[in-house]
């Protein structure tokens, strides 16, 4: 495989792994050219390859670029680590042109967007409710941490994936856990944090660099 950026995303990220956490990695790799001259080509699914023991996510590098530029959450912090595993010259580009993917609504709906629809499912659904509690806790955590990054990067255009005081996380995810209905206002004031903030970030990504970023990896690897 052709990995051109690889490195440790999720909880240890955060800051918030603890003794049993799994270690959870993330990448992009270059298929060869010739293969989107095939029957199969690799898009959608198929640019996506999933590994365990240990746990690492690899993603086609036309794949990874269309998840960021619609502001992925899980995709672009793979942009924004302060380390990386494996970094290629084209995987440092990338991080380079990191930038080039962000939009003021595309972040905004991304990370409040992806919050506010998973605390309708902690509250609507019997998929969170029937879990334990802990895990119930887990996507508590995950979804205060949404919202802040999420306004960081809507309100400066930088994203810190290392949390300042991973302690909130845990004690709201707890009291969450016990009473989802607590996140209504953890919801509430992101809105308004949105709301009220104008954001650096241009109207629409910067497809021409990503592009050419693209094209670079394909000229690359034929």
């Amino acid at each position: 495989m052709n990995t051109l950026l690889l490195g440790v995303v999720g909880s240890n990220a955060y800051g918030l792994a603890h003794a049993d956490s799994d270690v959870d990695r993330l990448g992009v790799f270059a298929a060869p050219a010739v293969a989107f001259h095939g029957l199969r080509l690799p898009i959608d699914r198929a640019a996506t390859v999933v590994e365990h023991d240990p746990d690492v996510t690899m993603h086609e590098a036309r794949k990874l670029a269309m998840l960021c530029l619609s502001s992925n959450p899980t995709a672009t912090e793979l942009l924004w680590l302060p380390s990386y595993e494996v970094g290629s010259p084209l995987g440092e580009e990338l991080v380079g042109i990191r930038g080039a993917f962000a939009s003021a609504d595309g972040v905004r709906n991304a990370y409040f967007g992806y919050a506010t629809s998973q605390f309708k499912r902690l509250l609507t659904t019997g998929q969170f409710q029937s879990k334990m509690r802990s895990r119930r806790s887990k996507h508590a955590r995950h979804l205060l941490r949404l919202l802040d990054q999420g306004y960081e990067y809507y309100a400066t255009g930088r994203l810190t994936l290392r949390l300042a005081d991973p302690e909130r996380y845990r004690e709201f995810g707890e009291r969450v856990a016990a009473d989802p209905s607590v996140a209504r206002a953890a919801l509430a004031a992101a809105e308004e944090r949105f709301a009220a903030t104008r954001s650096p970030l241009p109207a629409e990504p910067d497809t021409p660099v990503v592009e050419a970023w693209l094209l670079r990896v394909r000229e690359a690897y034929r």
